[in-house]
């Protein structure tokens, strides 16, 4: 059955699974536009303005460090190749759209991140299924019965518990009774995942590895988990 869904999937029909989950996260977070007092207009126009600028972002990002490589074959640019690409410079150019549109319109902070969250709880489910099809954010050799055959070695399978560990995310956050807080649950969505990347990323054989032996994974994690105490603490104080 994996490997029929490996084949299937297989890159880049990878992709189809991430367009898929879009199409699903962005139906879902519709529909609990209203509880958190966000126009449901504005919310399709600040995903599919980040969308739009997380792809061009990235590709711009990845082009600009690699600069010789592209002035040389300037072609490549434009190419269907999704290797060129840098997600922390997309992400950084979703974000900054984002922040552009949410401040002309004048959407608040908080209840904005809470009407999205449903939004990036199917993208991480889309993302782990899309990981396994691709071979991936593969896991370390293993002698575990549930290991899985990945590049020539029986390993970890950590596409599938990051997949199963967002979905139980989103389970609980979906079916959690609402919290009138404002950013309580975008903050529990950030905090509950970062704290799976803590248990995941120890499985992971492609971790970069900083100080000899300290996943760096690992660290912005427990970094991202810090923050979101802090912002738990200011919201808690704030309400």
């Amino acid at each position: 059955m994996l490997t029929l869904f490996r084949n299937f999937f297989s890159p880049p029909r990878h992709m189809i699974l991430l367009v898929f989950a879009t199409w699903i996260a962005l139906s879902l977070a519709e529909k609990r536009t209203e509880r958190h007092g966000v126009n449901k207009e504005y919310l399709n126009n600040i995903t599919f303005y980040g969308l739009i600028a997380f792809v061009i972002g990235g590709r711009i990002s990845f082009v600009l460090q690699n600069l010789p490589a592209f002035i040389k074959s300037p072609a490549d640019i434009v190419s269907i190749n999704t290797d060129i690409f840098d997600p922390l410079g997309a992400l950084a150019a979703a974000f900054i759209v984002a922040l552009v549109y949410g401040q002309r319109r004048g959407l608040f902070l908080w209840p904005t991140l809470d009407a999205l969250t449903p939004f990036f709880a199917v993208i991480t489910i889309g993302m782990g299924l899309s990981h396994l099809a691709a071979g991936t954010a593969f896991g370390k050799e293993t002698d575990l019965i549930w290991g899985i055959d990945l590049w020539n070695a029986t390993r970890h399978p950590t596409q599938i518990y990051e997949t199963l560990a967002s979905l139980l995310i989103f389970s609980l956050l979906w079916f959690k009774k609402h919290d009138p807080r404002p950013g309580i649950l975008f903050l529990t969505y950030t905090a509950l995942t970062a704290a799976s990347q803590l248990f995941i990323q120890a499985f992971r054989g492609n971790s970069t590895l900083i100080f000899n032996d300290l996943r760096q994974e690992q660290l912005i994690a427990w970094i991202i988990l810090a923050l979101c105490f802090v912002l738990f603490e200011y919201r808690f104080q704030k309400q």
